[in-house]
């Protein structure tokens, strides 16, 4: 790769904040006493590099004030010599004007909300719920318990407040069940889920726990869940969009897994469940559901809950149903108001008088805003065109949401529901972006084996000519299923790619979610087979372009992908020059036995492979790829992380090592810190580079 250098100073200064601004806790270490924020960035050639593309501010946190004209939102910035981030609020008028920054300490403020009232705007920091004046910027530490805080929600009167609290319920440790080997290192289990995505079993679960709003402070606070040895929010990732409060304030519904052990790990049935503030009481709302049901959402008359349900018992990738129940707290009639929908709805929210609902949900392969009507049913595509939409809220008589393409990071728009046209307010990025060339993408259809069309995502080089020669990288996704919209990634990132003068292509192949229920159904209990033949119909079509050099193609991917890439390695009969899997799957019957979410194994490949009767699950584990190594003769490197518990590491190893034993050219890189993701900024800066550093070596000479 030809080296781009950025000289990057980043603006780092002593944060002098008082013990109150600093949660009342004066413990502090130095690195708590810099402040990360906006870099200043040299940037040679107009050309992005992994070290600048640490430098962008990441938006999120996104929340709308209760009159509809204002947002607060975080940006975060990284720094590479710190390894790590901070996060600080922001506020602009609905229209993009009065931009403001409210923060600026070396704490990371999140989780922002403003008040039921909107007279505040409400955020965590270590652990500690703060409010801020919108209009001066006071502060005031609203939260005085001795516990850490993951999330909150205020009650409609703001007379109450619901905390999400890791509490310690189990042990697990030897040094707690030996309390004479206080030193000693060891975890003891006795039954499966013993370890999730990056986390072993502790004993430690998410717990609600409600407290009464006395002059602003909250004092005191209540376990709804006492002793239960299950997570609400549910975890890994599971937040406070999967609890809500009544607008009476009375009733406190929650999405909860209450399964442990062998049965958590295979079975995706959560449910909601409704407590009683007064009466303390908790009961079952969705019995006979044996999917995911989640992100309950009251109307705001609240008669009527709407949440996310799947159908289907242990089939995590299900199609996302949009449920109403009525005649709440006591049950009613379920009725699914999305059948319509051929795609998976997300990020729900209900307009101010109750009679419509707005959603994001992809369409041909790109997230984009619907609406549906409560009263017809009837459900209204807003938006159109080559981007990614999420997390959509209302804004008096317009929408706000982020948006994002392969090209463009993350920013805040404006949508106008009448005509779906939507307008850039953050601006985050805008100073940076202007002094890049930037890449250029498009989507193409291309036909299949089976004469299907797919989506497929070209992204060119700046400065594209098509009477160059260009090396070609296609993008194996993962799942293998989820939407294939065209977002902004800050490690599998196209822009940088592209701006290294690849042409990347992003094939939508079989199992995508976003091309429709049937497509994405097509994947499960057949992996390796038409999936992989749409990968090889995408490449041979791009190949035959005569601005590609097909003596220079190249394949990636992760998870999924990573199955992709070594099953590829195995049948590609010399397309591909050399290879990248990140946290692939290599060996089907190991993984069925290794994961956590034993589930997703079960249901995706039909069995165990123990079972020999079970011709289906005998089929799946017929194409594991490590059953093709005897064909590998390409170059190949392999990443894993250490952490990643979803696809051990071991499956990484035992690709690389298989490589090694084949006297094929290869290379191993491991981080013993990080998951199935890459996170830290520098770890991340390693990837990136010998990334590049792999395909350079083989497809630019």
């Amino acid at each position: 790769m030809k080296k781009i250098f950025a000289v990057i100073s980043m603006a780092t200064f002593v944060a002098c904040n008082s013990m109150e601004q600093n949660g009342g806790d004066d413990r502090k270490t130095p690195s708590q006493d810099l402040y990360i924020g906006k870099s200043d960035v040299k940037i040679e050639n107009r050309q992005i590099s992994p070290e600048v593309l640490w430098t962008f501010g990441r938006v999120g946190n996104v929340c709308v004030s209760p009159d509809g004209k204002r947002v607060a939102y975080t940006v975060t910035y990284y720094s590479i010599g710190e390894n790590k981030s901070n996060s600080d609020i922001y506020l602009m008028d609905v229209d993009g004007g009065n931009k403001k920054q409210l923060t600026k300490t070396s704490e990371r403020e999140s989780s922002l909300s403003w008040l039921p009232s909107g007279k505040a705007i409400a955020f965590l920091r270590r652990g500690k719920l703060w409010n801020i004046d919108p209009d001066h910027g006071t502060e005031v530490q609203v939260s005085d318990i001795k516990q850490s805080i993951d999330g909150y929600i205020y009650a409609p009167a703001e007379d109450k407040i619901l905390f999400v609290i890791p509490t310690k319920v189990e042990k697990y440790t030897g040094a707690e069940i030996y309390e004479d080997l206080d030193k000693a290192n060891a975890y003891i289990y006795n039954d499966l889920m013993y370890r999730h995505w990056d986390a072993w079993k502790d004993g430690n679960y998410n717990h609600i726990y409600v407290g009464n709003i006395i002059s602003g402070k909250v004092t005191a606070v209540e376990d709804i869940m006492p002793g239960e040895p299950w997570d609400s929010p549910m975890k890994p990732f599971g937040g406070t969009e999967e609890i809500a409060w009544s607008p009476d304030g009375k009733t406190i519904v929650y999405t909860c897994k209450k399964l442990t052990g062998k049965e958590y790990a295979f079975q995706t049935n959560s449910n909601l469940y409704a407590f009683d503030t007064d009466t303390k009481q908790t009961g079952l709302l969705t019995p006979d559901m044996p999917g995911y049901d989640k992100c309950p959402q009251f109307s705001p008359n609240g008669k009527t809950l709407l949440w996310l349900s799947m159908k289907r018992a242990g089939f995590e990738a299900d199609k996302e149903r949009i449920m109403v129940m009525n005649r709440l707290p006591d049950g009613g009639t379920m009725k699914d108001v999305s059948e319509s929908l051929d795609a998976s709805p997300g990020s729900l929210q209900w307009t101010a008088d109750g009679s419509a609902v707005y959603f994001t949900a992809p369409y041909r392969e790109a997230c984009q805003i619907y609406k549906l009507d409560m009263a017809s049913g009837s459900i209204t595509r807003l938006t159109e065109g080559d981007h990614h939409y999420q997390d959509v809220r209302i804004a008096g008589d317009r929408l706000i949401a982020i948006r994002s393409t392969p090209v463009s990071p993350a920013e805040i728009y404006s949508v106008d529901p009448a005509n779906g046209k939507g307008k850039e307010l953050s601006f985050v990025n805008k100073e940076l972006l202007d002094k890049l060339d930037k890449p250029t993408f498009e989507k193409r259809f291309i036909t299949t084996t089976d004469q299907k069309q797919m989506v497929t995502w070209v992204v060119y080089p700046p400065g594209f000519d098509k009477t160059k020669k260009y090396p070609l990288l296609m993008m194996c996704t993962g799942g293998p299923q989820g939407a294939l919209s065209p977002s902004f990634s800050y490690r599998w990132n196209y822009m940088l790619m592209a701006s290294q003068g690849y042409v990347v292509i992003i094939p939508a192949r079989r199992g995508t979610s976003g091309s429709g229920e049937e497509w994405k159904d097509a994947i499960s209990k057949n992996h390796g087979r038409q999936d992989e033949q749409d990968l090889l119909s995408a490449a041979d079509a791009i190949r035959r372009e005569p601005w590609i050099d097909e003596s220079r193609m190249g394949a990636m991917g992760a998870s999924y992908g990573g199955y992709s890439v070594f099953r590829l390695a195995g049948t590609h009969k010399g397309r591909f020059k050399a290879f990248l899997a990140h946290c692939g799957i290599f060996d089907m019957e190991f993984m069925y036995s290794t994961t956590e979410e034993m589930f997703f194994e079960e249901w995706e490949t039909g069995g165990a492979p123990w079972d020999k009767e079970n011709k289906i699950a005998q089929n799946s584990y017929a194409h594991s790829p490590h059953l093709l190594v005897k064909n590998w003769d390409t170059p190949i490197m392999v990443i894993h992380g250490e952490r990643d518990f979803r696809v051990p590491y071991s499956q990484g190893m035992a690709a690389y090592n298989t490589a090694q034993m084949l006297g094929i050219e290869s290379k191993l890189l491991i981080f013993p810190t990080e998951n199935h993701w890459v996170l830290s900024p520098q770890n991340a800066i390693v990837w990136q580079r010998e990334f590049f550093a792999w395909f350079d070596k083989y497809l630019k000479h």
